[in-house]
């Protein structure tokens, strides 16, 4: 991946406050590590700030040149109806309702996103990730790992009952 093709593109700067990943916000903030997201689009920007889903600095790509300049996935309409019916999305939503993270259908839900981290100057890329269906994200102990941080403990799942049908 080369990290120089979106050096110059024009990224707006937004003020800010992803849940579960700015989890590790404090840990990379202790170990001098810049926390940096780059949305979309400037609709609904502010009640995503408003609702602390984002922990670091936020930035807009509003042309989506650091997007395509990265090869992030751009669902079209046919996969995009696909991953709306998906298990994974089914979950997803489910574990959103849970938190009490409502949503709508306004705005590019088409265009799929992902994590780098770059090394300090910019020149090389540590770890890449790159999101194949919206409701999956990069886990944060995946983070951790790739710099060399300690990971979270994760707590064991409770196991679901099954029942007859």
């Amino acid at each position: 991946m080369d990290i120089n093709k979106i050096k110059n593109n024009v990224v707006k700067s937004v003020a800010t406050s992803e849940e579960e990943v700015s989890s590790i916000h404090p840990r990379l903030e202790a170990n001098n590590i810049r926390f940096v997201g780059l949305g979309v689009e400037e609709l609904g920007v502010q009640d995503f700030v408003k609702g602390g889903f984002f922990s670091g600095e936020l930035y807009i790509d509003t042309k989506k040149q650091c997007y395509k300049d990265l090869g992030f996935r751009r669902l079209n309409i046919f996969s995009g109806i696909g991953a709306l019916f998906s298990k994974s999305t089914r979950d997803g939503l489910a574990k959103a309702k849970e938190q009490n993270i409502d949503g709508n259908m306004k705005g590019d839900g088409f265009q799929n996103g992902g994590a780098l981290i770059v090394k300090a100057g910019g020149s090389e890329v540590i770890y890449s990730y790159k999101q194949e269906d919206p409701s999956v994200y990069v886990k944060p102990n995946d983070i951790l790992k790739a710099l060399g941080l300690e990971e979270i403990k994760e707590e064991p799942q409770a196991e679901e009952a099954s029942g007859g049908g």
